[in-house]
């Protein structure tokens, strides 16, 4: 059985499978805020939709971060690393991606365990 969550006509927010949960692209509410700004903003958002699935930070499996320019890794590394669990930082790939609107700095996908 596959959960949806938040169900779109193009998309979803969030799925669970098999014990498993996968969020969408995060990307932040508040365009306006600097790196670190849109950074803490798309974690919170991924702290509420991995407790309404029954799982939390220290159950992510992998994490995918897209940024619109490499030159904020930096800024983007300072939300990041306040807000990671020690002892339970996942496997991590960044790259630089144009994003779907100019305005967002950063767009994050996690997998992660229920």
């Amino acid at each position: 059985m596959i959960e949806r969550f938040d169900v779109g006509a193009r998309m979803s927010e969030m799925a669970v499978h098999n014990g498993v949960v996968y969020l969408a692209g995060q990307v932040p509410a508040d365009a306006s805020l600097d790196i670190t700004g849109q950074t803490a903003d798309v974690l919170a958002q991924i702290d509420a939709l991995l407790a309404r699935a029954g799982s939390d930070k220290t159950k992510i499996l992998r994490a995918q971060i897209y940024i619109a320019d490499l030159a904020d890794f930096p800024g983007m590394n300072v939300a990041w690393d306040a807000w990671v669990a020690p002892g339970h930082t996942p496997p991590r790939a960044t790259v630089e991606a144009k994003l779907a609107k100019p305005e967002w700095k950063v767009e994050i996908v996690i997998t992660a365990a229920v």
